[in-house]
């Protein structure tokens, strides 16, 4: 644990999960997904490509709502908004209408890192463990459904109205765990999220995703985390807080 000591765990009731990347592959889903509807529909496009391209205006677009350009939507709009963009920039045609809508459904059958079902499992058995996400209710809840992941109540940013990083998600979160920050640990594979939750309070674990944006990415790496907890995987973390 860094030094930091064990004795702080004694507090921790409740785990919250980022689930983008950290529960979920997301890159490696959309690649399958597409290269399947490629075959299909005789698309041919470098389909990782387009997963990173789909993944990159996702902050923009949530940047766009916290200025008051946009209202605030679900994943579900934001991802469809990017959807048509990237359709017609990579040019794609001949996708009906239903094509589009089960496309833009990838985000709701994201398969589960190898480690996340039995490492959640474990954590289960001593905490309280949740969602929190910028995906809304009706899409973690397919996610869960679809993966197998044992959440025991599903939070997301769209119960504040808000997106992560913004204060206000992880302050709702823990009012409607019943619980004080301090009793609550947010994991994520992503500094920022992390950063953001111990502002209010949180505290925090790291779980290093090295193949979250591929083999040749660069996602956030342990030595940079100021985490209470860095963790290799969800079974290096269940050890870690004796789960």
């Amino acid at each position: 644990m860094d030094g930091k000591g064990a004795g702080f765990l004694e507090t921790i009731r409740a785990l919250t999960f980022d689930v983008f990347g950290t529960v979920v592959d997301w890159r490696g889903s959309i690649l399958t997904e597409g290269q399947r509807l490629g075959a299909a529909r005789g698309i041919h496009i470098d389909w990782a490509q387009f997963a990173d391209a789909w993944r990159s205006g996702y902050r923009p677009s949530m940047d766009a709502v916290r200025r008051g350009d946009s209202p605030w939507v679900n994943l579900d709009v934001l991802h469809r908004r990017l959807l048509d963009d990237l359709l017609v920039r990579f040019g794609v045609q001949g996708l009906s209408e239903d094509d589009r809508v089960e496309l833009n459904r990838v985000w709701h059958r994201l398969q589960p890192w190898p480690d996340a079902v039995e490492g959640l499992q474990r954590l289960k058995r001593r905490y309280t463990i949740a969602t929190l996400s910028n995906g809304h209710v009706a899409l973690l809840t397919n996610m869960a459904k679809s993966a197998g992941l044992p959440w025991d109540c599903v939070l997301s940013a769209e119960l504040a109205r808000h997106y992560k990083p913004d204060v206000e998600v992880y302050q709702t979160a823990a009012n409607l765990l019943d619980l004080e920050p301090r009793q609550v640990m947010m994991v994520a594979a992503h500094e920022s999220d992390l950063q953001a939750a111990r502002r209010v309070g949180f505290r925090t674990a790291f779980v290093y995703r090295p193949l979250e944006f591929g083999p040749t990415g660069q996602p956030d790496l342990p030595g940079v985390s100021q985490a209470d907890v860095n963790a290799d995987d969800f079974l290096h973390l269940a050890s870690q807080l004796g789960a």
